[in-house]
């Protein structure tokens, strides 16, 4: 009985192996035929109805498959929800798959207590789930419905398909995932592709951001940080970037900036960008950013845990680049001076102590409490800097403090402003853009707390450190601008998503990049 049990297993592997070339054949020539995925929008039903309702996109689409999309949708039983998204197969030989994204209810627009685009945010996140599950199945080419906001769905696209692999064995970076807008059914085509581009390029610069902030330190210092910046701004051919170095610093007397660098061998640098995108205006716009591309704390050191996240304490400057790269890149009718302070805040024998004094470039000595509290240093002399240029205004950015997520957790970015005319235009900005502020005060009662000093003209903590952190660190910058328009964006905690945004996943964010670009479009509206 041995002889036939051993032929019996023999067929038994031929015909498993001649199943599985078949399975393999199969899935290869399902991969072949594929020519593109297509994600599109469709609209919760309308209240006491269960007709869903369509975009003009998957409308379109609907009826070049012969009403197969509503088909499975209905087959597909239980309603569709908000930022939820679902995958059909062989509906339309062109599209093997289509993803597709509900937006909600149609006609949504400013929730007034989100104080929010309501129905734009739907559309990023709804595109943003649909993008991600074709990803997910592996295609490499999406077509994308514009919803009636290709800017908006543009955003959601790109936005959730950034990851920072770089480092990453090939076998385990994402797939990368080329968009287009699907907008052959439409009449108006031109004028839909170009807000797409738009879309693109706010999402490619805020994007640009989160790759500076997710870089690894040692693959990030201040000079490393500077040349990549350069790279890609000059290659706009308009812009022009100069990386200031440490002797230069000390000529014009930045000892605040410079006493931050001093516990770290590698050498500080003030990158300066310069972008004319209207040569007969005569003013010009300075954004300021904090480049700390690590921060230990110092001497007065930060707790282990989390620590790997400071190598994003650049976040400030890196939105500044992002700006910056987009409004070139638009062509906005804009003049930017750009300035970021780059260092590294490290403990060493030669590091800044608690208790320390330095003089800042306006003449104001400080005496340093903490060692921690080290990006008001930097700005304080690269905002007295800026003053050199006499700007129509000066904007701020910087992961500051701590107490803004505490104050304010992740929804919005922490606003201190002395031109309310500034303010209505960066909140309207921010209703637009999704990525919203919020305005903090600048009372004389937060100056007291830093301006009472034993040693010194300032202090860097003020006498009650606890209390309204990101408020005493706004008037303590406040120290060194005299500015008329001048807005300070503390962003530490905007910084870091934990999924609270989808179309941005976990990481590092980018954000307010794209709420700056559309206000500085809306101060030459």
């Amino acid at each position: 009985m041995a002889a036939p049990m051993r032929n019996v297993r023999v067929e038994y592997r031929l015909i498993l192996r001649s199943l599985n070339i078949l399975i393999q054949t199969r899935a290869f020539s399902l991969t072949s035929a594929r020519m593109r995925g297509l994600a599109l929008g469709v609209y919760e039903p309308a209240e006491k109805s269960s007709d869903i309702g369509l975009t003009k996109a998957s409308e379109h689409f609907n009826k070049i498959c012969s009403g197969k999309l509503v088909e499975q949708l209905k087959i597909a039983g239980k309603k569709i929800k908000k930022g939820k998204s679902r995958l059909f197969y062989d509906l339309h030989p062109d599209f093997p798959v289509v993803a597709v994204g509900c937006l909600g209810r149609r006609g949504i627009g400013y929730n007034e207590a989100e104080q929010v685009e309501e129905g734009r945010e739907n559309i990023r996140t709804a595109i943003s789930k649909a993008v991600l599950n074709l990803r997910d199945i592996g295609e490499g080419q999406v077509d994308v419905d514009p919803c009636g906001d290709p800017e908006a769905a543009a955003e959601g696209g790109n936005l959730s398909l950034f990851a920072y692999d770089d480092l990453k064995a090939s076998e385990k970076k994402k797939l990368k995932v080329l968009l287009s807008c699907y907008s052959d059914h439409i009449s108006d085509r031109n004028s839909v592709e170009e807000q797409w581009k738009r879309g693109c390029i706010l999402a490619e610069g805020q994007n640009f951001a989160r790759t500076l902030q997710e870089t690894p330190a040692n693959y990030m210092t201040p000079t490393i940080f500077a040349e990549k910046a350069a790279k890609q701004l000059t290659a706009t051919g308009k812009c022009t970037v100069t990386a200031r170095n440490k002797e230069w610093m000390e000529s014009q007397k930045m000892g605040a900036f410079l006493s931050v660098s001093q516990g770290s061998v590698q050498p500080p640098v003030l990158l300066e960008i310069d972008y004319k995108g209207n040569e007969a205006d005569d003013k010009t716009i300075a954004l300021v950013g904090k480049g700390v591309t690590f921060d230990s704390g110092g001497i007065s050191l930060k707790p282990s845990a989390g620590m790997d996240q400071m190598r994003a304490d650049m976040g400030g400057g890196a939105c500044v680049v992002g700006t910056i790269l987009s409004a070139a890149k638009l062509g906005l009718p804009v003049n930017i001076k750009g300035l970021i302070g780059l260092c590294e805040n490290m403990p060493s024998g030669s590091a800044t102590k608690p208790g320390d004094v330095v003089t800042a470039m306006n003449g104001k000595t400080i005496q340093v409490d903490n060692t921690d509290a080290e990006g008001r240093l930097v700005l304080a002399d690269v905002l007295s800097y800026a003053e050199k240029f006499s700007p129509e205004l000066i904007l701020d950015m910087a992961t500051l403090t701590g107490a803004v997520g505490v104050a304010l957790g992740t929804a919005v970015a922490a606003t201190y402003t002395n031109s309310t005319a500034m303010w209505e235009k960066l909140e309207k900005a921010g209703s637009y853009s999704g990525d919203r502020v919020w305005r903090m005060p600048l009372f004389n009662h937060y100056s007291q707390q830093v301006t009472e000093s034993d040693l010194a003209d300032v202090n860097n903590i003020g006498k009650h450190p606890r209390d309204g952190g990101s408020c005493t660190a706004a008037a303590f910058l406040k120290e060194f601008v005299t500015n008329k328009q001048w807005i300070h964006l503390d962003i530490a905690a905007v910084t870091q998503n934990a999924d609270e945004i989808p179309y941005l996943g976990k990481g590092t964010t980018g954000r307010p990049t794209r709420t700056i670009v559309e206000f500085l479009k809306k101060l030459r509206v």
